[in-house]
């Protein structure tokens, strides 16, 4: 039976980010997603000036009231940039109504990279999140975030083994069982990723080559590749490598291409391969 997911993100008409990487990246994976705006921009915030801004945490409620009306069943709700603090409490409380004993909860807490809390949040912004995340089964923060998340100073890479692995036994203390954290690199000209389990134990990194520069929405193609991963059946090993590599092809794509990097990475023309990825099971490397 085909999976669905509920994506509750913004929408950036001009930018590839949040739910235009979503809403492509899990369908070309088969999987029926539903999606929640939480804002709507005319673009993303990076690299963009004079962008018009629609908050629609009052819309939210309602929106998941008539989900909840229509007795649909979700396999993973995913969730994303929110608007505003109030829609962490609100959020929150859309986790309680949509999911089912076995809905996979997936909280990427977009809000800080490059060591910098986004400039739309307030610095209260990171503990409401932690709170979020620990309504969830499946956390996804960068290393800024999680560093935030934790109430820590950010520290540049490269890093090492035991500081990452600090990090990932934390951020489940805060309540997440399975954890992956982007951004990781050892200064061996790879970054990638690294996934804990609790109940499993073990900890798994991923990795593919490191592209110098910074590309907008590579959280969400990851994010999303992930997701798709995992409703297809992957472990959650197997599902992270596909997302480096998936998200990796894409960078080297834009930069080959010479892409203006505000306007998002050119993954469209990378899902085929993702799709091919998942017929076999996760098991490649781009």
């Amino acid at each position: 039976m085909q999976k669905h997911v509920a994506a509750i993100h913004d929408i950036s008409g001009m930018g590839k980010c949040s739910l235009t990487v979503a809403l492509p990246i899990l369908s070309a994976a088969g999987i029926r997603t539903s999606i929640m705006p939480t804002a709507v921009l005319s673009t993303h915030t990076g690299g963009f000036t004079g962008f018009t801004y629609r908050d629609l945490t009052d819309d939210l409620l309602a929106f998941a009231a008539h989900w909840k009306s229509l007795h649909v069943h979700f396999d993973a709700l995913y969730s994303g940039f929110l608007g505003s603090f109030a829609q962490l409490g609100i959020v929150s409380e859309i986790f309680d109504m949509l999911r089912a004993d076995d809905t996979l909860v997936m909280v990427d807490p977009v809000m800080a990279d490059n060591g910098k809390l986004y400039s739309v949040y307030t610095p209260d912004f990171p503990k409401g999140m932690a709170g979020l995340c620990a309504k969830a089964g499946l956390i996804v923060p960068n290393m800024t975030e999680a560093a935030f998340l934790l109430g820590e100073p950010y520290r540049e890479g490269p890093y090492d083994r035991a500081y990452v692995e600090r990090l990932l036994h934390a951020l489940v203390a805060l309540g997440a069982p399975r954890v992956v954290l982007t951004g990781i690199w050892f200064g061996d000209g790879q970054l990638g990723a690294a996934s804990y389990a609790k109940h499993a134990g073990s900890i798994a990194y991923a990795f593919n080559e490191k592209i110098e520069g910074y590309y907008h929405g590579t959280g969400d193609v990851f994010g999303s590749a992930l997701l798709a991963g995992l409703m297809r059946g992957l472990p959650l090993p197997s599902a992270t490598q596909l997302a480096v590599d998936f998200t990796a092809g894409s960078i080297r794509r834009t930069k080959a291409a010479g892409t203006d990097v505000r306007f998002g990475v050119d993954f469209e023309e990378e899902l085929p391969l993702l799709q091919t990825e998942l017929e076999m099971g996760g098991t490649g490397s781009n």
